[in-house]
C-alpha cells in the first residue's frame, strides 16, 4: 500500500497543471472588464488576450514530445512549473497589453506541455491497475 500512496500523492501533484488551467481561464474572464476599462481596450485586443493562451498550447504541446524524449518526464514537469511561475508573474506585473499577451503565450506552452507530459508521466509511473484512473485525473 505504500507504493499506491506514494504514486497517489505524485499524481495528485503533477496533475496539479490541469487545474492551473481551468484556473486561468476563470481568473481572466473575471479580470477582463476591468483590463478593458483600465487599459480601454478593443475588442479585437480583448480577443488576442483570451486567445494567446490556446496559440502557446498548441505550440507547448507540440514542442514537448522530443524534449521530454531528451531531458525527461520529471524534469520537464519541473521546467514547466518555472514556465508557469514566470507567465503568471509576467502576467500579474503586465505593464501593457503586449506583455500581458506575451505572458499569456508563455501560460499557454506550459498548458500545452502539461497537457502532453503530465498524463504520460503519471502513466509510467502508475501500477497497471491503477493506470487508467490516475491517467484520467489530468483531464
Amino acid at each position: 500500500m505504500k507504493l499506491k500512496s506514494n504514486v497517489l500523492l505524485i499524481a495528485i501533484i503533477a496533475a496539479t497543471g490541469g487545474l492551473l488551467f481551468g484556473f486561468d481561464t476563470g481568473v481572466i474572464s473575471g479580470a477582463l472588464p476591468f483590463l478593458k476599462q483600465y487599459w480601454h481596450l478593443s475588442d479585437a485586443s480583448i480577443e488576442w488576450i483570451t486567445t494567446t493562451v490556446l496559440i502557446g498550447a498548441v505550440i507547448g504541446a507540440v514542442s514537448s514530445g522530443k524534449l521530454s524524449d531528451i531531458i525527461g518526464r520529471k524534469k520537464m514537469i519541473i521546467i514547466n512549473a518555472i514556465i508557469f511561475t514566470v507567465g503568471a508573474i509576467g502576467c500579474a506585473y503586465a505593464p501593457n497589453v503586449e506583455v500581458l499577451i506575451a505572458m499569456r503565450i508563455i501560460i499557454g506552452i506550459a498548458i500545452g506541455i502539461t497537457s502532453y507530459v503530465v498524463p504520460m508521466y503519471i502513466s509510467e509511473i502508475s501500477p497497471a491497475q491503477l493506470r487508467g484512473r490516475l491517467a484520467g485525473s489530468t483531464a
